[in-house]
């Protein structure tokens, strides 16, 4: 048996129907393809009966496409680990050299998933990350990639609206050379990856691509965005709540600066997240919002001074 062309990465935590959806456009985006692909699907402990529907839909799939060229495997975690942790498993046990992670909450468009493959083996001697063009659900664009998050990028995204104004993220028309993609699509080989030994672990979820890719890029990795596969990114399905991914971006850039940057570096990002939850604190005190209150309330208690 020849080698799998492609190993597609999912992990999923309690997003029993988004999974499912996610599975069935990744057969139909692939019905009409000659890849032999194989779906990890790593289940970090959902206790949605996820697990159970996983196991029926690939049997489903099966019996539905008998000469598919998509094969399925099912890695189940007794907790959640983590989005990186769970990546990592994927990526250990893939047949693949080459590595596509998607979130649950992605929906491929057309033949999106082959455009990325075709592209990227085209273009693997100057390419080694590759990321899709991610939309919304009404299809409007998606700003998915960006410069790293240096002071002056940071400063723009707490008080400038700098995603609004395309300052810290945005979603190019063109093939683009970037700084980093979002997780929710990368594509990529399993030598760059283990070059840089996979995700951080000790990055439960938000910014861990942002590390991932930071450390491609130090290592001489090329990072590039490519509008022409096309993909819809639901965002955020596996939070808790509105405010769990804010105090999850906090986390992340503490533990970023704290693990990248010098000491004053990390002086100056605490100085402006504390900022931007006292004005966050304040506004809601004003409005009396229940939302503001307790986000930006925990928010300025995670950041400590010294």
């Amino acid at each position: 048996m020849s080698k799998l062309d492609l190993s597609i990465i999912i992990v999923s935590y309690n997003t029993k129907k988004i999974t499912q959806d996610c599975l069935k456009s990744i057969v139909s985006s692939l019905k009409n393809s000659r890849l032999r692909v194989e779906i990890i699907v790593v289940d970090n402990g959902s206790t949605d009966n996820s697990v159970e529907n996983i196991k029926y839909q690939i049997s489903n799939i099966k019996n539905t496409y008998q000469k598919s060229n998509i094969e399925f495997k099912l890695i189940t975690n007794k907790a959640n680990f983590g989005f990186g942790k769970a990546n990592n498993q994927g990526v250990k046990t893939a047949q693949s050299d080459y590595i596509l992670f998607l979130n649950s909450d992605i929906i491929i468009l057309e033949d999106a998933i082959d455009k990325l493959y075709k592209f990227y083996k085209q273009n693997e001697n100057t390419i080694n990350f590759l990321g899709g063009k991610l939309l919304n659900k009404d299809m409007s664009p998606q700003p998915s990639c960006g410069p790293f998050y240096t002071l002056p990028v940071i400063f723009a995204a707490l008080f400038l609206r700098g995603d609004y104004w395309g300052l810290t993220r945005y979603s190019p028309k063109t093939l683009k050379e970037v700084d980093w993609i979002s997780g929710a699509c990368i594509l990529s080989k399993k030598q760059y990856l283990n070059s840089i030994n996979g995700y951080d672990e000790t990055i439960f979820m938000y910014m861990d691509e942002i590390d991932l890719l930071y450390r491609a890029k130090n290592f001489g990795h090329r990072v590039f965005f490519y509008p022409d596969a096309r993909f819809i990114h639901l965002g955020s399905a596996s939070s808790q709540s509105r405010k769990y991914p804010i105090l999850q971006v906090y986390s992340g850039l503490l533990y970023f600066y704290k693990k990248h940057h010098s000491t004053s570096s990390q002086l100056l990002l605490k100085i402006m997240l504390k900022l931007k939850a006292a004005i966050g604190l304040a506004v809601g005190q004003i409005l009396n919002n229940k939302y503001l209150k307790e986000t930006y309330g925990k928010a300025y208690q995670m950041v400590k001074m010294v």
